[in-house]
């Protein structure tokens, strides 16, 4: 289902493998568990399903983000459902646009100190006005 989609993107994230639908996350494995990225409205809905649980890494569930237990996609069918969930959410998503790859903090302030010494310099061998 995955595999055969040009837009798919994989990401280690939350300890795990998610995977990202034009830029989104729309599920994943965490440990032995398909993370499920799910439209927050049907969120507690879907809670109601067999084996579905609240994502929780801090004591605080994240709506919208499902894990479901091995056994309730233990079947080709059920896991088809579940990833279809989360690629039909994303979906309904804009695409996000891919930022410039960010320069390191170390690296903007190398290249300010690089900047400022050639000022320096530059000054230096200018004539002097009287």
């Amino acid at each position: 289902m995955l595999a055969d989609r040009g837009d798919i993107e994989e990401r280690a994230m939350f300890g795990g493998l998610t995977f990202m639908a034009r830029g989104h996350m729309c599920c994943g494995l965490v440990q032995a568990k398909l993370m499920v990225r799910v439209d927050p409205e049907a969120y507690e809905h879907l809670l109601q399903e067999p084996h579905a649980q609240p994502m929780d890494f801090t004591g605080r569930p994240m709506r919208g983000f499902l894990f479901v237990e091995a056994a309730g996609v233990a079947s080709t069918p059920a896991l088809l459902r579940w990833v279809g969930r989360g690629l039909a959410f994303a979906n309904r998503l804009p695409p996000k646009v891919k930022r410039k790859n960010r320069v390191r903090t170390s690296e903007k302030a190398d290249t300010r100190l690089q900047q400022t010494a050639a000022r320096y310099k530059a000054r230096k061998r200018a004539p002097q006005r009287d």
